[in-house]
């Protein structure tokens, strides 16, 4: 699977959630361990992530914790 980081745009977060919503839950915990790892010290030498990333890493743990409400 391929994820599709924001690269110096805004992001539209009502696509995102949406295109979250239509993942399986399976696609969706992918996609949280890969944006938690971009927002890593480690991944960003120590500085601060990116916007973006943050926002995705955000939305996509609200998304899992909307479905484990159900």
């Amino acid at each position: 699977m391929t994820y599709d980081f924001a690269k110096g745009h805004p992001i539209d977060r009502d696509k995102l959630r949406e295109r979250l919503r239509k993942m399986s839950d399976k696609e969706l915990r992918e996609l949280g361990k890969a944006c938690a790892h971009i927002c890593s010290p480690q991944a960003n030498f120590g500085k601060p992530p990116g916007e973006d990333s943050v926002i995705q890493l955000h939305e996509a743990r609200e998304e899992w914790k909307r479905r484990m409400k159900r």
